[in-house]
């Protein structure tokens, strides 16, 4: 097993030299000494030339990189495990255009790759969440007023009508993890079964007064912050706030601002997921962090799917 502790981007290419060298240690992590068909977990394995592995079962061919986010790729190795060094290494995360200049790819190849780590994100999102537990609702997508002329909304009337943007709805367990979920709209019927999902029954959370709220108390010991001119109040001893909540809302939406020009309500779950990720992965380390996306790099996502 890769015991190697790398703390730079200088220390990752040392340590991943080669095409070779990346193709061991994938191999390492995924089959640690016993390869398994990707088509017949119970075949038989016949080692070919060139990296190459024979499902006896099916008669079907497979690498370490079959049914990955590898799969398929052209592109080298070293270049991927660069790209996942420093997309989860950067706190706000990488811009295509600025990862298309440290690789010297492509802009279009550079956004693939990012995508593809993307689709792996998932894994640190979506967690059973108890203790105390603030939980709220946000909105992703700029002002219709500040959009340019063919991109403004007709429905839109106000600047508090958000009927044309993305509903978001999320959870923090305190000195803890998040879970976050874009969500078709922040209604009773749609939130509510979400948040008594991934927040353990009879966990303390606390909300601000939004109506969608009315009822939690019967599964949670719930509290509630109230919004009036002076800002956020409650009647309750100190420590009952949203603060951790409204921090990580800033935090999110400064990342998708600051590093993406656009994006889409298809793909943004996965921005959302990049994001959590790296949140959730904090205190570990950027060696942590490199090789937990690898040890989960089993989630393969083709350009036509992404495109279509």
């Amino acid at each position: 097993m890769f015991n190697e502790e790398i703390k730079s981007v200088i220390q990752l290419i040392k340590a991943f030299p080669t095409e070779q060298s990346c193709i061991d240690h994938l191999e390492i992590i995924r089959w640690d000494g016993k390869v398994v068909s990707p088509f017949d977990a119970s075949s038989k394995v016949w080692k070919c030339a060139g990296n190459k592995y024979q499902c006896k079962n099916t008669g079907k061919y497979f690498n370490v990189k079959t049914n990955t986010l590898f799969d398929n790729t052209k592109m080298e190795l070293q270049k991927w495990f660069l790209a996942i060094w420093l997309v989860t290494s950067f706190k706000k995360g990488i811009s295509s255009y600025q990862l298309a200049s440290e690789l010297n790819i492509t802009q279009k190849s550079a956004w693939f790759m990012l995508q593809r780590i993307r689709a792996c994100f998932g894994i640190e999102n979506y967690n059973e969440l108890d203790g105390i537990v603030e939980f709220d609702e946000s909105y992703y997508g700029g002002k219709n007023k500040n959009r340019h002329a063919d991109k403004k909304s007709k429905q839109v009337k106000t600047d508090k009508d958000w009927s044309d943007k993305v509903a978001i709805a999320g959870m923090i367990q305190r000195d803890g993890k998040t879970t976050i979920i874009a969500v078709p709209n922040t209604q009773k019927e749609t939130i509510q079964p979400i948040y008594r999902k991934y927040i353990k029954e009879g966990s303390i959370t606390v909300a601000d007064d939004y109506k969608s709220y009315q009822g939690l108390e019967q599964y949670f010991d719930h509290k509630t912050v109230k919004d009036n001119a002076n800002g956020y109040t409650h009647n309750y001893e100190p420590g009952t706030h949203t603060n951790n909540i409204e921090g990580f809302w800033k935090h999110l939406k400064n990342c998708l601002r600051d590093n993406y020009n656009n994006v889409s309500r298809k793909h943004i779950q996965w921005y959302i997921d990049e994001v959590v990720f790296r949140f959730n992965q904090r205190k570990d380390s950027q060696n942590s962090r490199f090789h937990v996306l690898l040890y989960n790099m089993q989630v393969r996502t083709t350009y036509k799917e992404l495109i279509g």
